[in-house]
């Protein structure tokens, strides 16, 4: 299986050689030194209960002035200008909210460039999305956001939250996010009525050593996005809450425990969209992504939210910043193999494999055995594991990496499938066996198994078993990084793991699957 040079992975820019791969932008690591921990130990019982107390009871006293400022309030009201008590409540809970952060240590809040007015900008887009710290401008501006239905239900947070007018997304709705989309439309073009809507358009958390891709859902409509970045310089990122990495509880509690945090919040210019932006979101999300990658001295990767479940599902082989099996996973579902039934077309798939008579096939032969007509996108399939670009692949690592995709947490479901399709008439498997269903399984363009190997073949007869290999795994479950990344690139290369399944930012994902760029053009591969 081939490796792209300018895959899911890769963070943007263009080609880069093979090297170290990227920082994940899903994993933060945070060590303490022993003075740091002392520190915190002496905060904890001083400092931490009485911020504590002190922004909870800010969040109690915001509460009535919001429920009251909230009732009897109709849409045909809330498109008018606010009246005179309106505005009075609304500076009070500007006020509390910003005192609330005050107790959190946010003494100061740097604040750079002009917030553009809802008529010269409908839509803030804000990134990098990293910490439910980042609602602090939304406490600044009172903007409306994007929340799931079930945030209003909330005590006290709830009240707040349906104060500022946002846009609610319901899980229970199958038409919810065309319905939202559609909201956020008729709210942006009416020239300023309604209150500017902010937008976290990455979808999730990161630890913003980059900028991952932007669902297109705040371009669909085509209107002038004023691009909004955060920054957090404090010498101990406390802030960051991640897929792995601390624990919401434990970031408040660290954050509490710091004397001072800082956040800087720049409003860049207005973004007007080019004809051409207007009618492709995904084109125009690119562009303004750029622009604040730019901004923030970043790069920008094409990793998204799917593929951050997929990179980091539990599983003895940790697959590298570098996989193309990220942009083998977006060309399945943009094949049109639908999740509920991955796992049986994969045991249709593996089933005809074991049958087949010769392992490698030709496009058309390919396209007959998947079922699906030539496309594009089955092209595009196919030239991933068309190594040698000799118009002819192997049809069992097709298999293999839809494995890894359909169960990205069950390695030895994968292995022992793997050693069913390779294996000799005796059961066994060789060496070069080996790497080619790892180097797949991890989807990369080469590896070194000869350590891994030798160890599992602890007779030295040239060959292994899956019997063997499972007793091995089963003895050495982290044998991946003891004998693989060790040698093929290092620890800290591999994608850490995380048990969440749904992500834990301030804004949901909204933007319709029809928006998927789906004639993304073909990549070159590194051989």
């Amino acid at each position: 299986m081939k490796l792209s040079s300018r895959g899911r992975g890769c963070c943007a820019g263009g080609t880069r050689e093979r090297g170290p791969p990227p920082r994940s932008p899903f994993v933060h690591h945070l060590r303490l030194s022993p003075l740091q921990k002392a520190k915190i130990a002496f905060m904890t019982l001083t400092l931490f209960p009485i911020r504590l107390f002190f922004a909870a009871f800010m969040m109690l006293l915001a509460w009535p002035f919001a429920f009251i400022a909230s009732m009897g309030s109709d849409e045909q009201e809330l498109e008018k200008p606010l009246s005179w008590w309106r505005k009075i409540v609304d500076v009070l809970l500007k006020a509390i909210m910003r005192m609330m952060w005050l107790a959190g240590g946010f003494h100061w809040i740097n604040v750079k460039g002009r917030r553009a007015l809802p008529a010269e900008a409908a839509i803030l887009t804000v990134a990098p999305h990293s910490s439910y710290f980042d609602a602090i401008p939304v406490t600044m501006t009172f903007a409306s956001i994007v929340m799931k239905a079930e945030s209003k239900d909330i005590p006290v947070w709830g009240t707040l939250i349906k104060y500022i007018r946002p846009v609610f997304v319901s899980r229970s709705d199958q038409d919810s996010r065309r319905k939202t989309v559609e909201e956020i439309k008729r709210r942006a073009q009416s020239d300023g009525k309604w209150p500017q809507i902010m937008i976290f358009p990455e979808g999730t958390c990161t630890n913003r050593s980059c900028l991952i891709t932007f669902k297109p859902g705040a371009f669909i409509p085509g209107v002038p996005v004023q691009p909004v970045v955060l920054r957090y310089p404090n010498k101990l990122d406390t802030i960051t809450w991640t897929w792995q990495g601390p624990g919401a509880f434990e970031i408040l509690w660290l954050t509490l425990c710091q004397f001072h945090n800082s956040v800087e919040i720049e409003f860049l210019p207005v973004y007007i969209p080019s004809e051409e932006e207007r009618k492709n979101p995904v084109l125009y999300a690119n562009n303004v992504r750029r622009v604040m990658a730019e901004a923030l001295g970043v790069s920008v990767t094409d990793y998204t939210f799917e593929d951050c479940q997929l990179a980091l599902a539990e599983g003895q082989l940790r697959l590298p910043s570098d996989t193309c099996l990220l942009e083998f996973a977006k060309l399945v579902r943009s094949l049109g193999l639908k999740p509920e039934t991955l796992e049986d077309d994969l045991d249709k798939y593996a089933a005809s494999a074991k049958k087949m008579k010769k392992e490698k096939v030709d496009l058309k032969e390919f396209s007959a055995y998947l079922e699906f007509p030539v496309s594009h996108t089955l092209e595009s399939m196919f030239a991933l594991f068309d190594e040698n670009e000799d118009g002819i692949i192997d049809i069992r690592e097709f298999v293999i990496a839809l494995s890894v995709v359909c169960k990205p947490s069950k390695t030895l479901e994968t292995i022992q499938l793997a050693f069913q399709l390779y294996q000799s008439e005796s059961g066994t498997i060789t060496e070069e066996d080996l790497a080619h269903i790892l180097k797949t399984a991890m989807g990369v363009s080469q590896i070194n198994v000869t350590h891994l190997f030798r160890a599992v073949d602890e007779e030295e007869k040239g060959k292994i078993t899956y019997d063997d290999f499972y007793t091995f795994a089963e003895l050495h479950p982290h044998f991946a990084e003891d004998y693989l990344y060790a040698d093929q690139m290092g620890a800290e290369s591999s994608l850490e793991t995380s048990s969440l399944s749904a992500p834990n930012g301030i804004c949901t994902d909204f933007s319709p699957d029809s928006t998927e760029d789906k004639n993304k053009p073909l990549q070159k591969k590194l051989n």
